[in-house]
């Protein structure tokens, strides 16, 4: 079995990129073993956590009886080698399983994640 090829990662690609919060290049990959996605989020963003919060919850854990196959985390170099998070902290959306799309994943996204995603108000919950 061979992984994706690029237009597998289009729609979940796109979607990221409407998040104000969302900078730089977007990675991506595939194998045997499933699919990866890598971003880097702007820490200076007044909506950093809370786009980690977001994606934390719908991509590892929406619920105990709803889970995707899939997985958020953070990323990075050494740090004693590179250099702080500005520069070399990113994040990556993975799955082992190639039958779930990204393009799903952006779905599961774009119903769950504040509306509309580019406006920053809708990503401030008043509790910071």
């Amino acid at each position: 079995m061979a992984g994706l090829d690029e237009r597998a990662f289009a729609k979940l690609e796109n979607y990221l990129r409407r998040i104000p919060s969302i900078s730089g290049s977007i990675g991506k990959g595939s194998d045997d073993s499933g699919w990866w996605l890598k971003f880097s989020i702007d820490i200076e963003s007044p909506i950093a956590w809370h786009t980690v919060q977001e994606l934390g919850h719908v991509l590892n854990y929406l619920s105990i009886n709803d889970r995707l196959p899939t997985a958020f985390h953070p990323v990075s170099p050494p740090p004693y080698m590179n250099g702080g998070p500005r520069e070399f902290l990113s994040w990556v959306i993975e799955s082992p399983d190639l039958e779930f799309r990204p393009g799903t994943v952006a779905e599961w996204l774009e119903s769950r994640l504040p509306r509309p995603v580019e406006d920053v108000a809708q990503w401030i919950t008043g509790d910071d």
